[in-house]
């Protein structure tokens, strides 16, 4: 049976399964058990809560953690007193101190950071070197960081990772990913006893070639398909959103739905109205594309999704009625499969989660 929500909340519901989120950092560091498993936990941690997720991870006996920048790092090291926590977007001009400060680890893109790291450092505060194999992002040119090969400059850096980034590593036919893997294993040649990681969520199931010392997963943690074109999901469920059944009302032929009129009822249809819209996180590009399961039952979504409604024809949903739970992400219906209908990904859907929740966290 749909389940109610209570009258006083009337929103849409968010439930995120912390033990999920370790089975699956446990599932991908199986895959390469010589290797130590870190996390990924930027945005938010992917939409899902940092401060709930990243200490279920150190619980489980995560010790390494990846954020973008240094405001996501203090944050993480509010909840992470002891981890080794590194900041992927680099060393910001003049943050030198904070850094240092708050034992926050720079991944450090380019020679002037690299310059003003060793300054602060002298050695005695350890930060990662990130060298661009092919993305054209961020990072060292190959011919810089080969040429830095024996420099005394990486000592004074305190030069204690090698990081890149893998292209397309969800496509594991794709020739830049062999082209990619061959320029880091050049790069790791060049700075023997320095460890390595290459691996994110897909790159961890390119094989042995592309795990190093670190594996650095982040979307797999969340439920994202790491394999979508060669397997099933390998990771279980995390994120469940639900919303309530606001109002259900019959419409005839020919009667129009939500702004501008853009759905207009073939045949006599009944429709259900949400608690939830963009506002929430759930993209307006799912408008007229997308799902949501009431009952069990697929029902589509009609018209235009509004900033905090989204009509459904529940037709064929016998169970559809006022205060019954939608369900918009789980039971079957994945990030992947939002984001796809969406013309988006499913990384863009967890990370746009809103903030008008009801969340709750499950495990852990």
């Amino acid at each position: 049976m749909p389940s109610a929500i209570p009258a006083v909340a009337h929103g849409a519901r968010l439930t995120i399964d912390l033990d999920a989120i370790v089975a699956n950092w446990r599932r991908l560091g199986a895959q390469a058990p010589r290797a130590e498993c870190s996390a990924v936990v930027k945005a938010d941690a992917y939409g899902c809560g940092l401060t709930a997720v990243a200490p279920a991870l150190a619980r489980a006996g995560c010790r390494t953690f990846f954020v973008a920048h240094l405001e996501e790092g203090l944050a993480a090291r509010e909840c992470l007193p002891d981890a080794d926590i590194y900041i992927l977007n680099g060393l910001a001009p003049g943050a030198g101190k904070s850094f240092a400060a708050h034992r926050l680890m720079p991944v450090l893109g380019s020679q002037e950071e690299l310059a003003e790291w060793a300054g602060i450092s002298d050695g005695a505060l350890p930060a990662a070197l990130h060298v661009d194999t092919g993305m054209n992002r961020l990072g060292l040119h190959m011919s810089e960081a080969l040429a830095l090969a024996g420099d005394p400059l990486l000592a004074r850096a305190g030069i204690r990772l090698l990081v890149s980034h893998l292209v397309s590593a969800e496509k594991p036919d794709e020739p830049i990913n062999a082209r990619q893997i061959e320029a880091f294993a050049a790069v790791r040649q060049a700075h023997p006893g320095i460890p390595a990681s290459l691996a994110n969520s897909s790159g961890v199931f390119l094989g042995a070639p592309a795990h190093h010392e670190l594996l650095r997963p982040g979307y797999a943690l969340f439920g994202g398909n790491p394999t979508p074109y060669r397997a099933e999901n390998p990771m279980r469920p995390v994120v469940r959103l639900e919303s309530p059944i606001l109002q259900i009302r019959d419409v005839e032929a020919g009667d129009t739905a939500g702004y501008n009129g853009r759905w207009q009822a073939p045949s006599p249809r009944r429709l259900a109205t949400l608690s939830l819209g963009y506002a929430d996180g759930y993209p307006r590009s799912g408008s007229q594309t997308g799902h949501a399961l009431v009952g069990g039952v697929l029902c589509p979504i009609l018209g235009l999704i509004s900033m905090d409604l989204i009509i459904l024809d529940v037709t064929d949903a016998p169970g559809a009625r006022r205060g019954v739970m939608a369900t918009l992400i789980g039971d079957g219906l994945d990030v992947d499969t939002v984001g796809e209908a969406a013309g988006t990904i499913g990384y863009e859907i967890l990370t746009g989660l809103g903030s008008r929740y009801v969340r709750s966290y499950t495990g852990g």
